[in-house]
């Protein structure tokens, strides 16, 4: 499993009810299932990655997060996870609202925008940066929003909800490995990971 769903998961408690967006082919839900007896449920908008997850023995609805979401009543789930799937959700703000309504607690991750080799790109040859975490061209990429750490920080101190856990890593998008990093996050870590809650 990736090294970012493998910190996402050592969050969750065992016996909790998960509902995992963007699950893919439900790696993250499967290892739950097996290691912490979680209720899960997973949506995705990808069909193959869909009938993966149902071939695992998994509950994987196929649809739109953003819509999907809208049919849970509040407090149905323990957790919800949000996994490097931010980034291409046009109303963040609304959709974070919606998921600490639903869920007791929400995991976001994100990749890191302002790690230096971006900054480096940016400055040194004056283009879009491209990276393993940020892969695409400008005119062919899936993400539409840029995020830095220090700006996910600044919009949940706006928003008043709370960070129960934070933690920045450094690994490459399919990586097995990787490390925590504690020191200058926002300019050395790849990725951001956060549990919130309501205040």
């Amino acid at each position: 499993m990736r090294f970012d769903l493998s910190v996402i998961a050592s969050w969750i408690e065992p016996g909790s009810k998960v509902l995992d967006l963007g699950c893919g082919e439900g790696d993250l839900l499967y290892q739950l299932k097996q290691t912490k007896n979680v209720e899960g449920t997973g949506i995705e908008m990808v069909e193959a990655k869909v009938l993966r997850g149902i071939e695992k023995g998994l509950t994987v609805l196929q649809g739109n997060i953003t819509e999907e979401v809208q049919d849970y009543a509040a407090g149905t789930f323990d957790y919800v996870i949000l996994s490097q799937t931010l980034q291409q959700v046009y109303a963040p703000a609304q959709l974070l609202k919606t998921l600490l309504d639903i869920g007791h607690q929400v995991v976001v991750s994100f990749p890191n925008f302002s790690h230096w080799k971006n900054r480096w790109q940016i400055c040194w040859h004056g283009r879009v940066p491209i990276s393993k975490q940020l892969p695409f061209e400008w005119y062919n990429t899936p993400n539409i929003r840029t995020i830095s750490i220090a700006d996910f920080q600044r919009f949940l101190k706006k928003m008043g909800w709370r960070i129960k856990r934070e933690t920045a890593i450094n690994t490459d998008h399919h990586d097995r490995y990787g490390n925590v990093v504690t020191f200058l996050p926002n300019l050395r870590a790849t990725y951001g990971i956060y549990l919130l809650a309501k205040r």
